[in-house]
């Protein structure tokens, strides 16, 4: 089983201001010469943790880490309510993505990410397919409505008991609502009470959406600091309830657009909140792409979806 690289600081930092007030925070580590890799992080409004520069040769890779607007270490923050989200869209983040590469002078870099990091990884990717080298993708996601759909309304037969509660947390909305929408709202409320139960009811149905996985029971959204699930609560609403500002079944429509980037997609058969079929689809779609699917394992990936992972980005890093 291939092992995380040891631990591993930036050589370099900045703020990157990107225009309308919002600066982007990033970061560079490994090796100045070595080959240029991007990590996109999921939520969207996660934040990129030290730990994903650990899966990069620090000999062979220049790994750049950013985080997305209004999470992590960019400002302004979206758990502060007076933040608006009017300038925080997927287009904004892939100008953002190019404003960075510009900014570090490199001309082409490989892409690595997954979740709603593989929406944002695939869309800036169709835009910009001559600057992409290579792409390693897990837990893939498109961020279809469809998709939304399953994960907000769909997983609820699965999970009746917690689905009820996810619905209650929007009073008004109705089985047949827009819950999504309503949390958008409540989550960026004058009220910090009830921003703060808005942000406590999502979390912890994302938390159950992955608690039957192997390894999934840490209640990994719930445990996050208090700013830091209040600005994912709040993005993630807001990106999905718009559909990720792109057509319906785009990411996929146009996958031809990556003819000629090698691509390697790692996804769990057990993925309740991503169902294989998205990865399916766009394996099929983008040529020359490469699906591994990992028999025991969910969204949020394990042992094997790690290797799996490490493993691509040791065969890509002297090509």
């Amino acid at each position: 089983m291939r092992e995380l690289y040891p631990p591993v600081e930036p050589y370099e930092t900045g703020m990157l201001d990107v225009g309308g007030g919002h600066l982007v925070y990033w970061e560079v580590c490994g090796n100045p010469r070595g080959r240029p890799a991007l990590v996109v992080h999921g939520g969207p409004g996660s934040g990129a943790g030290p730990g994903w520069r650990r899966y990069f040769d620090p000999a062979r890779y220049r790994t750049v880490l950013f985080d997305q607007r209004g999470c992590g270490r960019s400002t302004p923050h979206a758990s502060d309510p007076a933040t608006s989200m009017e300038s925080n869209t997927t287009h904004h983040l892939i100008a953002d993505m190019e404003l960075l590469r510009e900014r570090l002078e490199i001309p082409r870099w490989l892409l690595f990410g997954g979740s709603w990091g593989s929406t944002l990884i695939l869309a800036y990717a169709e835009r910009y397919p001559e600057r992409v080298s290579e792409a390693v993708i897990s837990g893939v996601t498109t961020t279809r409505r469809s998709e939304t759909d399953w994960l907000y309304r769909g997983l609820g037969r699965l999970f009746p008991e917690e689905w009820e509660r996810f619905l209650a947390g929007a009073p008004g909305t109705g089985r047949d609502g827009d819950v999504v929408a309503a949390y958008a709202r409540l989550t960026g409320h004058p009220d910090p009470a009830v921003r703060e139960r808005a942000t406590a009811d999502w979390c912890a149905w994302e938390d159950a959406a992955v608690s039957a996985e192997p390894g999934g029971g840490a209640k990994p959204y719930s445990s996050r600091p208090p700013a830091a699930r209040l600005a994912l609560a709040r993005i993630c609403s807001h990106y999905f309830s718009h559909g990720a500002w792109l057509e319906e079944g785009e990411l996929i429509r146009d996958a031809g657009r990556l003819a000629g980037i090698p691509g390697v997609l790692i996804h769990g058969r057990l993925d309740l909140s991503a169902p294989l079929g998205t990865a399916w689809e766009l394996g099929r779609a983008w040529p020359g792409a490469e699906l591994r699917i990992v028999e025991n394992a969910g969204h949020t990936g394990g042992p094997a979806t790690r290797a799996l992972e490490l493993g691509a980005l040791e065969r890509f890093k002297d090509r």
